[in-house]
């Protein structure tokens, strides 16, 4: 094979990963919340993590570490900060660390910025909002805090910044179009750069993922605008621009024309060496090439990846070998793993693994394929065994689906239904309701551990669940709530509780990914067909429902999110997944209505999350997604109200599907961002119940009465009374007890008053 080209590095990742391997960031930093430990110990917690990621990349072969990827909640939230770009209301915080959790999380006094997906990941990041009031200034001193730590390690570093067209585009901006204010920025990341090359980097790394995106020809200009400023700077290192996510399409020839001296591209995720190859101006670059997959959790078929950089040196005189993306969307190692069995292990790759992939593909394209001939037997042996693995296919399942007909995602119309279904539930005005999940109290906790070690049996934490819905129903009753839920305490995720149960899903011990924040969730792995050997929540439901007179509603996940936040096989597309697990949902909500449950919600949160980038590919996902969720919910009499949930994304792209969607009632997250949903809903038409969330459960701060009123009525003149719901924005796992009960109190107060 060809030796590669002289580059300044051969080995890398884009990003890394910061909760810490068993989410030690993730308690230091709730421990520093609630005042148990100061800021120093804190910022010691984050140093250790830094330090063991730098040793263990180097270790690993990698030759040019990112520096500044590291977060104590969000880098889109980082660069608002970098740029002094924090909203007014947070000003008056002395302490920066504490003004950074004021605009995360909100404070009693303080409203959090708005939240919402990156891009088509299940990660969560901060919407900077950039007003006409907006001034402005640079604050470079924590990453260069970070590159001074870690070049007194002597780690390459090479310092990550997210770029400026995809700050702006990003954000939530009023008084001008996004990239109007670009010019304000450039000056800025002219000085960062100076300052970044004083401070010894050679290499800095500009994230530009919006490039992925559709662009107008505007909007390119701006882009060749940019990076011919930047890269005109005196005294600057190195310019990396990264894209991933998808192919940069006509971005890719715009920064081409540039200045800049490299450009990753992620080879996973939609572009491929034709594109490279069709961009001669890349000759001169260093082309870092995303060949191993930074968000999937499946092993690098390093065959391929060799041939394709290989190819790849015809395009470019230096290329180095990277993931496609930040390695933040995968757990950190396979080896604490102990209980996935041998076959399924070899078939995969976390975050340690993936980084010595790299570093095998960057050996076999430097010293030809003899050197890593072990490593490339390994791989092909994984995939044969998991192409030859019996557990891939059911017969069944696929028989079943092939025989479904039109009438499988067809029910009334759905006027009719809401006749028979309010004649059943005879539910006030304006009902109130809450999402699903209650606090997981740390009795909650103790008993999945106790569990989970042997110390009690199966009866014994059956019995204290138990006890634990006898104790949310009474809460409800109490608080005098119109549709009470179960409160979960059985689950550990929405998703993770359900892939435990069907088969075709493996689930890990300590594969935890960052959702926002300090929360993470633990991805199942969908390696195989899916079907459901048994009833999932039937008799957690109706043990719930025999304890009130006021209907309870059965909880179930949809297919499209279990999807979204699982690891999903790549041997088959995800609209014939979708269907497998569209299936079993169906058949567990015909066992919930043959139980005498009356509302069945099946949510879909990540609905919008896995909206292709590019509006050419987004139908064919909504057709599909859509036709999930009708599988998944027309297997019940029209008599039966089904719900559905949304949240934390932007609806308005997605607003004809969630009509499609044909749910009866549609919950959605509306309170951080002031109920603008309802525009988008009144614009398509939408005529079903709507339930757009009047607080938000993701910060501290208890809503009072008045406020959720003005919410209310803010509601109603989007919506008519006889289809609106109350309830909050998400389900309050995550919440305390107190806070909680003082929320619904309030919620129950402003619904009985506007009644």
């Amino acid at each position: 094979m060809t030796a590669i080209s002289h580059s300044p590095f051969s080995a890398t990742v884009l990003g890394l990963p910061r909760v810490g391997p068993r989410r030690e960031l993730k308690r230091a930093t709730e421990s520093y919340w609630a005042g148990k430990i100061d800021a120093a110990r804190l910022h010691e917690t984050a140093r250790a993590l830094r330090r063991d990621q730098y040793t263990e990349l180097i270790s690993a072969g990698v030759d040019s570490v990112p520096v500044g990827t590291f977060s104590y909640y969000d880098q889109m939230l980082d660069t608002a900060a970098l740029l002094g770009a924090l909203p007014d209301r947070v000003a008056g915080i002395e302490d920066p660390l504490d003004r950074y959790f004021a605009a995360a999380r909100g404070t009693e006094s303080v409203e959090p910025l708005e939240m919402t997906k990156w891009f088509d990941t299940n990660y969560h990041y901060l919407v900077p909002e950039i007003g006409p009031e907006t001034t402005f200034t640079l604050h470079p001193d924590e990453l260069l805090a970070q590159l001074a730590e870690a070049i007194e390690l002597a780690v390459p570093a090479r310092p990550v910044v997210i770029g400026p067209i995809t700050f702006l585009k990003l954000a939530k901006t009023t008084g001008a179009a996004a990239l109007d204010r670009v010019g304000e920025l450039v000056p800025l990341y002219q000085e960062l750069l100076r300052r970044l090359a004083a401070a010894g980097a050679a290499w800095v790394q500009i994230d530009e993922p919006a490039l992925v995106t559709d662009l107008t020809a505007d909007e390119l200009a701006v882009l060749r605008g940019v990076y011919t400023e930047l890269t005109a700077s005196a005294n600057r290192p190195a310019i990396l621009v990264a894209t991933y996510f998808g192919h940069p399409g006509p971005a890719l020839e715009a920064l081409a024309g540039t200045e800049v001296e490299g450009v990753a591209i992620d080879l996973v995720a939609g572009a491929d060496v034709a594109d490279v190859a069709a961009v001669p101006a890349l000759v001169n670059k260093l082309l870092v090439a995303g060949v191993v997959d930074g968000r999937n959790v499946w092993r690098t078929d390093l065959d391929h990846a060799l041939s394709t950089l290989a190819t790849l040196l015809g395009s470019a005189n230096s290329v180095a070998v990277s993931t496609s993306c930040s390695l933040l969307h995968v757990p950190y190692t396979l080896a604490v793993e102990t209980q996935l069995d041998d076959a399924l292990r070899s078939w995969l790759a976390f975050g340690a693994e993936k980084i010595a992939e790299v570093r095998v593909l960057a050996a076999g394209l430097n010293s030809g394929t003899e050197s890593v001939a072990a490593e490339l037997a390994a791989a092909r042996a994984a995939a044969a065994s998991r192409k030859a693995d019996p557990r891939i296919g059911n017969a069944q399942v696929r028989a079943r689906l092939a025989a479904l007909g039109p009438d499988a995602v067809r029910r009334a119309p759905a006027e009719q239904r809401r006749t028979l279904q309010q004649g059943r539930l005879q539910l006030p005005p304006l009902p109130t309701t809450t999402i699903g999940s209650y606090p997981q109290t740390s009795a909650i906790r103790l008993a999945r551990a106790a569990l989970r070690k042997g110390e009690i049996d199966r009866a014994e934490y059956v019995r204290r669940m138990r006890n634990e819905i006898g104790e949310v129903i009474a809460l409800q009753e109490k608080l005098e709530l119109d549709v009470l839920v179960h409160g979960e305490p059985e689950r550990n995720d929405m998703v993770q509780y359900f892939a435990e149960q069907l088969d075709g899903f493996a689930a890990t011990e300590l594969g935890w990914v960052q959702s926002y924040g300090t929360r993470c969730v633990r991805p199942p792995i969908l390696f195989g067909d899916v079907s459901r050997p048994a009833a999932m929540t039937v008799d957690w439901i109706t043990y719930a429902q025999s304890l009130t007179d006021k209907p309870v509603k059965g909880m179930l996940t949809g297919p499209v999110t279990i999807l979204a936040w699982s690891f999903v096989r790549d041997d088959q597309s995800l609209a014939d997944s979708a269907r497998q697990v569209a299936l079993a949902i169906r058949d567990e909500t015909v066992d919930l209505q043959n139980a005498g449950i009356r509302i069945v919600q099946v949510d879909e949160p990540a609905l919008r999350e896995l909206l292709p980038l590019r509006v050419a590919d987004q139908q064919a996902y909504l057709d599909w997604s859509v036709h999930a969720f009708r599988l998944a919910t027309s297997g019940v009499a029209d008599s039966v109200q089904v719900h559905t949930h949304l949240c934390y994304s932007e609806f308005g792209e997605v607003i004809d599907a969630i009509a499609g969607l044909d749910a009866d009632v549609t919950s959605i997250e509306a309170a951080r961002s002031h109920m603008e949903v309802l525009d988008d809903l009144n614009a398509s038409g939408f005529d079903a119940g709507v339930g757009p969330g009047v607080y938000d459960i993701h910060s501290p701060r208890v809503p009072g009465v008045e406020e959720i009123t003005g919410s209310l009525r803010a509601a109603l003149e989007a919506v008519p009374a006889e289809r609106l719901w109350v309830n909050p924005d998400c389900g309050l796992k995550t919440r305390g007890p107190a806070e909680v009960e003082a929320a619904l109190r309030n919620m129950v107060a402003a619904a009985r008053s506007v009644r």
